[in-house]
């Protein structure tokens, strides 16, 4: 026995049955959209979304989001930076790896130290994590 499927997002093709109608408001907001086709057309390309994507997985980890904010008042050299972290030179550095990679910090080699910067990306970023709490 065929199981009826009941949704208005299916095709007549899945079901067999004629096309369920959408809710009369969605579908006025749909065409007065330009219908589907404009919806599909805001949707960021999928390049777009995975560059979204890495920043919000660079953002979502605490370490690095504690390392922001370290240096977001004044650059420091690593070895301030690791006070606070306490963490293994190798995975700090981990993490100041993708921090840069995203060109959320700036590393400036100054004889043997390298002094860590905040990017104006960065700060913005930053900005962006605290009014996301509000």
């Amino acid at each position: 026995m065929k199981q009826k499927i009941s949704s208005c997002c299916v095709t007549p093709s899945q079901t067999g049955d004629p096309a369920t109608e959408l809710p009369e408001q969605i579908q006025k907001d749909l065409d007065a959209m330009g219908g589907l086709d404009a919806l599909a057309g805001r949707i960021p390309s999928l390049h777009e979304l995975e560059k979204r994507s890495r920043i919000c997985h660079v953002l979502s980890d605490p370490l690095r989001l504690t390392i922001l904010y370290i240096i977001r008042d004044q650059p420091l050299c690593v070895c301030v930076i690791n006070r606070f972290m306490r963490l293994s030179g190798s995975k700090l550095s981990y993490h100041l790896n993708i921090l840069k990679e995203l060109d959320f910090i700036t590393g400036e080699s100054q004889g043997n130290w390298i002094i860590y910067s905040i990017t104006d990306r960065g700060r913005r970023l930053l900005q962006c994590t605290e009014h996301a709490e509000r």
